[in-house]
């Protein structure tokens, strides 16, 4: 196990099969609850034929990004309505099992997140990163360096924990940026938010274009996402580093900690879990907790 060169936030590791027994837990959640990209080179997560037969973009709704599982519902959305039911039954057995496998991995090497995380969503992403992105604007644009945060869906601190796989067939590889650490994103961007209102937090809960009340720290955390995107000098010119996650690698990250960005590729699965931030090893490292002592009150 030993850290990559040029000093990006990467942590790399060898492991090889989606169970990660007697390796060092406690230098792995250090990193990754620093902020810092998890990353197998030699993890590939092995598709059927007839799974591989799915790896097309026409499968996908044209109204959808990416067709989505939740296993806690046992539930799919996103396909195309021309799809046989053969075809959903397989797109589903994959979802579930990559869900299964990833549940499985992070609780291996963090087993004081195991019956802690929650809110499971899995995607396959079937539609090439630079067909989607160029269709919408710059909020929704994934190339652009950002840490995830949802206008109609505030997390009150929860984190975002993501586990990904390059699944392309034809050898292409998934490229990233990543940025700099999340005390020095704030201690720069913190200055540029605008004040938070309670009372229109309350507004947006009341007629329901928010899903719950927006607190002090979902405010923030949107317009640190939206700021980053927006700001063109940063995107050329901030701390960041290139990555290239190759076919059969897979690569874990606090998505609303580290900044990223996915520049190309096509056909990739990514698990999601929510984490409460008294569920970390060290909550100090949180978003929350980061923001919260730098303002000097509680956010949410």
């Amino acid at each position: 196990m030993s850290a990559s060169t040029d000093n990006a936030p990467i942590l790399e590791l060898g492991i090889t099969e989606w169970r990660a027994e007697n390796i060092d837990q406690e230098n792995i959640v250090a990193h990754l609850e620093q902020g810092e990209v998890l990353y197998f080179p030699s993890l590939p997560f092995k598709l059927t034929e007839e799974e591989t037969a799915l790896l097309d973009p026409k499968f996908v709704s044209p109204k959808r990004k990416n067709i989505m599982y939740q296993a806690d519902k046992d539930a799919i959305r996103g396909t195309a309505e021309d799809l046989s039911e053969a075809q959903k039954t397989a797109l589903k057995g994959l979802l579930k099992r990559y869900s299964e496998a990833s549940l499985r991995l992070i609780t291996d090497l963090i087993p004081e997140y195991k019956g802690k995380l929650h809110s499971p969503m899995n995607t396959l992403r079937l539609n090439a990163i630079d067909e989607w992105s160029d269709s919408n604007s710059f909020r929704k644009d994934d190339r652009r360096l950002h840490v995830d945060a949802f206008p109609s869906r505030p997390l009150h601190g929860k984190r975002i924990i993501r586990i990904f796989n390059n699944i392309n067939p034809a050898g292409v590889p998934r490229k990233w940026r990543v940025g700099e650490t999340f005390p020095e994103l704030a201690k720069r961007l913190l200055p540029q938010t605008k004040s938070y209102s309670s009372i229109g937090a309350t507004l947006l809960d009341t007629l329901k274009i928010t899903k719950s009340r927006r607190t002090h720290y979902d405010h923030i955390m949107l317009q640190f996402h939206d700021i980053m995107k927006e700001d063109q000098d940063y995107q050329d010119n901030g701390v960041q580093w290139d990555v290239n996650f190759m076919p059969g690698s897979t690569w874990i990250c606090f998505s609303d900690q580290t900044p990223h960005a996915a520049m190309s590729g096509q056909f990739m699965l990514e698990q999601t879990f929510q984490l409460d931030v008294d569920d970390m090893v060290d909550s100090s490292q949180s978003p929350l907790r980061v923001l919260e002592k730098m303002v000097g009150q509680k956010l949410i």
